[in-house]
Formats: structure tokens, C-alpha cells, sequence
């Protein structure tokens, strides 16, 4: 696929998460998805997702940068949301946070076949640590979470348009 292509079809894949058109997952995602290198085929892709709908009702997947090339996308998908109690062994307890995830997704054949997700946990901390009306002013990118997104960008941008930068 082109790097325009790609970046339509993962659009296409974040529209079917925030639609929860669950039935549909199969079209962009592979039977045999591997998730942070462990095997969970796309039923068990499913079932995760349906769990964090289970968990936090309001989750809305927003991208906020996505860098594609003919194979691969990277992308930082922002989430403000209210997860109902527990949530990556935090006690979040309805609390409105704010937190991204730095993504990158390797695909075969057209569909998601690989997928390694690092979620910025610290930033979900730093809010809990502080009263409600601060919660805002916590960025949701810590440096760790920054670097390795410039790393997964320089790795993934097509080498013509590196030299472009």
C-alpha cells in the first residue's frame, strides 16, 4: 500500500474503534495480530477492546500525529476520558484523565498484523497526585514517551522524506 493509503486505512480503523463497530474489526485487523509481541489473534484483540469499552464507556480514540509509510504507521492517539474504577493497576475511581498512547503498527497483506502500544501511565499519575482542577495542566507526553516517539518517526518516515526535514 502507499503511504496515503495506509494512512486512510488506519483513519478507517480508528472510526470503526470510536463507532465500536466491533463486527468489523476483521477488515483491518489480521486473524493472527500479534499485540506488544504476544500472540493474541483477533479474537483476542476484540475481546481487549471490548474490555476498555467495559472500562472506561467514554474512551474516543482521537489521533494526534500519524506518520505512515508503505508498510508501517506510527501514531500518538490523545485520550480524555473516565475509566469507572481500576485502570493499568491504578485506582482511577470515575476521575476524568487525560493520557496518550504512542502506537506503531506493522501491517501484512493490508490489516493490521503487529501492533507494540506504550501508554503514557506517569502522566495518569502525575494527575492523580494532584487535585481535580490542576489535573489539566499535566502534559500527557513524558520525555521517555516523546523520545521514543521521535525514534519510531525517524525509523518509519520513508528516507527521501527525511532529507525533506
Amino acid at each position: 500500500m502507499s503511504d496515503t493509503d495506509l494512512a486512510t486505512a488506519y483513519r478507517g480503523y480508528i472510526a470503526c474503534l470510536n463507532d465500536r463497530e466491533l463486527d468489523r474489526l476483521g477488515n483491518f485487523v489480521d486473524w493472527d495480530v500479534d499485540y506488544n509481541g504476544e500472540r493474541i489473534g483477533l479474537i483476542g484483540y476484540r475481546t481487549m477492546l471490548e474490555g476498555n469499552y467495559r472500562d472506561i464507556p467514554d474512551v474516543r480514540f482521537h489521533i494526534q500525529i500519524l506518520v505512515a509509510d508503505a508498510s508501517s504507521v506510527a501514531s500518538r492517539l490523545d485520550f480524555d476520558c473516565t475509566p469507572v474504577s481500576r485502570f493499568l493497576d491504578l485506582d482511577i475511581d470515575g476521575r476524568r484523565v487525560s493520557f496518550c498512547e504512542n502506537v506503531i503498527y506493522e501491517y501484512e497483506d493490508g490489516k493490521i498484523r503487529r501492533v507494540w502500544s506504550v501508554i503514557d501511565k506517569a502522566a495518569i499519575e502525575a494527575q492523580l497526585s494532584h487535585p481535580p482542577s490542576a489535573a489539566w495542566a499535566i502534559p500527557c507526553w513524558s520525555n521517555r514517551a516523546r523520545a521514543a516517539f521521535k525514534w519510531a518517526r525517524c525509523t518509519l518516515v520513508h528516507p527521501v522524506e527525511r532529507l525533506k526535514k
